[in-house]
């Protein structure tokens, strides 16, 4: 069922100058994409806006991320707010003006608008420092979507220090425009690529398949027992998901290759069940592996863990969304996302929340997240921008009380 949009929220809209300069910035971002760690002219789009506006951006950051620091009038702590800034690899299929101009380089996740939405908190919150208690960092990652991605490096280059709280925010176009989605706990999964390796060191004639170990007999068996690991030695409860997404081996149609790959996703709503599904599909592709005759290898980049907002930090979004966008405003989601989000490495370090944005207001912006024709409704960006603000001034107020 679609969502419906919110028409009679009592928001208090911004200024038609705002939304037009959020506008044209999302659009110059969305127009000019570039892949994780390679943000160069993006960044330096996003610090001349910044720094056009009185604000400092400071030195770069795992690359090309950096951070700019609003200074409040009263003393007080540090709450940080992040956007990322990379885009995927994608032709974008859209007949917008401001579409890509990067052939195979898309923002399909919606990074141009979350870069849009920090300048404006970070330029809303300068407008506000006299009443400001504390700092609020606003900062800017490379590299969400690849692995390993920026979060980590962030955090090594110190974006976290003396860091109370983290926030962010998501574009989602499964909500309205006017809609905020607010969870807290796990709002995404833990996630973690993985690669099989099927390799019996010899190829073989298709006639004498005993005479050597079938590579992609081998790999299909230890994919049909994968696919009933979920649900079988995990707790129904608890969502998870495997999904094998690519395979390759064999050049001839009367050979048996040596060597066969696969490989895909594991996805679990905690990252415990992960850890411990990902050393169960370890030990049943190593022991059909042995049964058949044939070496197995699985190997894992990385596990990326859920995104678990604080209680604490979601009530104070909650209670700022009600007052601004009206009691109606405030969605509780039921249930995680099954996908991924770096963000969960800030949120091991320090209580936050991420919020979803409801981006939708018809058929063109209800494509979904990684969707060629993806696109949003811009009337989202201002609201975002002040909701994110008051977000975190809230915060800092609360803490320095």
């Amino acid at each position: 069922m679609q969502p419906e949009l919110v028409t009679d929220a009592p928001v208090r809209l911004p200024n038609p100058a705002l939304r037009k300069e959020l506008t044209d910035l999302r659009r110059t971002l969305h127009a000019r994409p570039e892949l994780g760690f390679q943000e160069h002219v993006t960044a330096a789009t996003v610090r001349e806006w910044l720094t056009a506006r009185g604000l400092a951006p400071g030195k770069p950051l795992a690359g090309t991320g950096f951070a700019v620091e609003i200074e409040g009038a009263l003393p007080g702590p540090t709450v940080a707010y992040r956007a990322d800034m990379d885009a995927l690899p994608l032709d974008e299929a859209t007949d917008a003006p401001y579409r890509s101009q990067t052939p195979g380089v898309m923002h399909a996740c919606g990074h141009d608008a979350h870069m849009t939405i920090a300048c404006g908190v970070a330029m809303l919150a300068h407008a506000r420092r006299d009443e400001m208690r504390g700092t609020l960092r606003v900062f800017f990652q490379p590299n969400e979507e690849s692995s390993p991605s920026g979060a980590p490096v962030m955090i090594r280059d110190g974006v976290l220090d003396g860091v109370s709280a983290a926030y962010a925010i998501h574009v989602d176009p499964t909500l309205a425009v006017g809609r905020v989605g607010l969870r807290a706990g796990s709002l995404t999964a833990a996630c973690s690529p993985f690669l099989v390796t099927v390799a019996s060191g010899k190829s073989g004639h298709s006639a004498r398949p005993h005479e050597t170990a079938d590579t992609i007999w081998i790999a299909q068996q230890i994919m049909a027992e994968l696919y009933q690991l979920a649900g079988r030695v995990t707790d129904a409860r608890r969502p998870s998901v495997i999904t094998i997404c690519r395979i390759q081996g064999g050049d001839a149609l009367n050979v048996i290759p040596s060597q066969v790959e696969f490989g895909g996703t594991v996805r679990c709503s905690d990252t415990e069940t992960l850890t411990f599904l990902r050393e169960k599909i370890r030990r049943v592709a190593g022991a059909l592996g042995a049964v058949y005759n044939a070496d197995v290898d699985v190997d894992y980049a990385h596990l990326l863990p859920a995104v678990v907002n604080t209680a604490p930090e979601v009530q104070t979004a909650r209670e700022a969304a009600r007052d601004l966008l009206g009691a109606e405003a405030a969605v509780e989601l039921p249930l995680p996302s099954m996908g991924g989000e770096d963000f969960s490495y800030y949120l091991r370090e320090v209580p936050g929340a991420m919020l979803r944005i409801g981006t939708a207001s018809g058929e063109r912006t209800r494509y979904p997240l990684h969707h060629s024709r993806f696109d949003l409704d811009e009337a989202a960006l201002p609201l975002a921008a002040q909701l994110m603000t008051e977000v975190c001034l809230r915060d800092l107020a609360g803490r320095a009380a």
